[in-house]
């Protein structure tokens, strides 16, 4: 797999063109409002791995799984029992995949897996880039 960008993203609003092809691990949950952001961005990132914020009422925490399919990106949730929502450090450091689209399950991600062990299988620098709004474009 080719070497990939990974951009940690506290907040989802924070992705650009920047994140074109890259591995995000955002903060943000999987929602609508927030797969909005990534369905605007006109460069797609090839993965994108969102905090599940407990799965929510009719799975609400985690549409974007499906959202994402359907543009052809990868994603996959991590619990929010193992890292904090809105700290994509965080997500990184200690989240578990708790749910996969079929991109992502094509590209070897699994449930139970660590994010930090998905995002190095994706091909992911782990050499850290923090955005967020206040810095977006900036690495």
């Amino acid at each position: 797999m080719p070497a990939r960008a990974l951009h940690l993203l506290d907040t989802i609003t924070a992705i650009d063109e920047g994140c074109a092809d890259g591995v995000i691990v955002s903060g943000s949950h999987g929602g609508v409002s927030s797969t909005g952001f990534v369905l605007a961005v006109p460069a797609r990132p090839f993965a994108v791995f969102f905090n599940d914020a407990g799965v929510g009422k009719e799975r609400a925490g985690i549409v974007a799984l499906e959202l994402l399919e359907a543009i052809g990106v990868a994603c996959a949730t991590y619990s929010h029992d193992s890292a904090r929502i809105g700290d994509a450090r965080d997500g990184l450091q200690n989240g578990v995949v708790t749910y996969v689209n079929a991109a992502a399950a094509a590209a070897g991600i699994r449930v139970g897996q660590a994010v930090r062990a998905a995002v190095q299988a994706l091909g992911a620098k782990v050499r850290q880039t923090l955005r967020t709004p206040e810095n977006r474009g900036r690495q």
